[in-house]
């Protein structure tokens, strides 16, 4: 009887062991030095993402890139967002956790907090997408890009 114990002990650890194993599969360009983003398993893990330049810098001609305030960047940064998920078969309906940090609007020199939700409630809570994930937001003294106002990243898990 101790033996046939065991040996359903065994089969069923043996069989939590299978089941805990979790697929990871790293989304990256070798040139970039962090990965775009994670999966493990049915989620996904969105490195954080900065603006784009509303207008490019010239170096030729001295210019620099214009990226606008926080609003502007907020705008660029949720399109971003957008379309990475799209590229890995999900949409904004499918995240559920978002951490945004927010640095020093380049034009004010202050948090803006409401420049970053005015784009935000136009990706969430609407009546097209009305899911809202758990959401953090953190003021930073600054970001890595000296010209960001703001970084966003966000889990999303994959619906079945």
């Amino acid at each position: 009887m101790k033996k046939l114990l065991l040996a359903a002990a065994m089969i069923a650890a043996c069989s939590l062991t299978i089941k805990a194993q979790t697929v990871v599969k790293h989304i990256q360009d070798e040139k970039a030095a962090i990965a775009k983003g994670v999966w493990a398993g049915d989620t996904f893990y969105l490195s954080g993402q900065l603006a784009s330049p509303m207008t490019p810098g010239d170096p030729s001609k001295g210019t620099q890139p214009e990226y606008g305030d926080t609003k502007v960047q907020a705008a660029s940064v949720f399109s971003k967002i957008q379309t990475a998920l799209k590229e890995q078969g999900l949409d904004m309906n499918d995240v559920v956790k978002m951490t945004v940090f927010l640095g020093p609007d380049p034009k004010t020199g202050k948090l803006d907090f409401a420049g970053m939700q005015s784009e935000y409630v136009k990706y969430f809570g609407t009546k097209e997408q009305p899911n809202k994930p758990a959401r953090s937001a953190f003021q930073v003294a600054a970001l890595a890009a000296p010209w960001a106002a703001l970084e966003i990243e966000v889990i999303a898990v994959k619906s079945k």
